[in-house]
């Protein structure tokens, strides 16, 4: 069995919110997949969308699969590096601000 693969790299949403979105797809097929992240109002849908929309072009230019044939194998959603910001508070403190990075992994085949 052939697979065809698409990664996103240091995607700026927490890898904890982009799970949401990816244990919606998990196992589907690609059709309803793209349906099921259009719809969930989720930002995190929003961005695996594109990379699921990658990984099904990859399969069709490359493999020469056909998108209705194919299912959503794996989706992992890594952390990325952090972004270490810092807020002001009283007495010239800081509080730590961090800005979490992911990186997606799509992974579709053939039903």
């Amino acid at each position: 069995m052939s697979y065809a693969k698409a990664i996103s790299k240091y995607i700026r949403i927490s890898p904890r919110k982009a799970r949401l979105a990816a244990g919606l797809i998990r196992g589907l097929s690609v059709s309803d997949a793209s349906l099921q992240l259009t719809f969930s109002g989720l930002k995190g849908g929003r961005l695996l969308k594109k990379t699921l929309d990658s990984a099904v072009a990859n399969a069709e230019t490359q493999l020469d699969m056909r998108r209705e044939n194919l299912k959503v194998v794996e989706v992992r959603v890594d952390a990325g590096p952090t972004l270490k910001r810092a807020k002001p508070k009283n007495r010239g403190g800081r509080h730590p601000i961090m800005k979490r990075t992911s990186h997606f992994t799509v992974i579709v085949s053939n039903l």
